[in-house]
């Protein structure tokens, strides 16, 4: 294997052309900008095979959702917006003559950007804050309104404690 990527199909040609055109093959490898190795055995190929460019088999298994199936699955989510995956999957499967997974159909919905949920939206205690509730130090005189928060601690009664750090 070579350490440099391989040749896009506009430096094959580049290479075919300056060759046939009768550069050398220092000269052409100076030019594209490769080695002269790669001059000489993409100038061989084009000339035994006629054609200098490489078309590369796509690597991996194919998916079962392809392009047409995810058309397929949003519309079967447009139509029920509150169903669960378990839901979608066995209408999915009802129409198909691919059976696919729960888990499946769940990467599909990430992978188009179809979550479950939307963000809750939160208030932000950025900025300066009206009351100070720090322990021991409840006159405003004595606390500082601009904070840096360290950390967010979540205790067992599902709040949320800002660990402050003093400035």
């Amino acid at each position: 294997m070579g350490k440099r990527k391989d040749l896009s199909d506009f430096d094959k040609g580049q290479i075919v052309m300056a060759r046939r055109l009768g550069q050398s093959i220092s000269k052409t490898a100076a030019l594209v900008g490769c080695s002269r190795s790669a001059v000489v055995s993409t100038y061989q190929k084009w000339y035994k095979e006629g054609k200098a460019v490489n078309r590369r088999q796509g690597h991996g298994r194919p998916r079962l959702i392809d392009a047409r199936g995810e058309r397929r699955l949003a519309r079967v989510v447009r139509s029920n917006r509150r169903a669960t995956v378990a839901q979608i999957a066995k209408k999915v499967n009802a129409g198909s003559d691919r059976k696919v997974s729960e888990h499946t159909v769940h990467r599909s919905l990430l992978r188009m950007g179809l979550r479950s949920r939307r963000p809750v939206r939160l208030d932000h205690v950025d900025g300066p804050v009206r009351v100070c509730r720090l322990p021991g130090e409840h006159t405003q005189q004595n606390c500082q309104c601009y904070f840096n928060y360290e950390r967010v601690d979540f205790n067992t009664k599902k709040a949320f404690l800002l660990s402050l750090l003093k400035s």
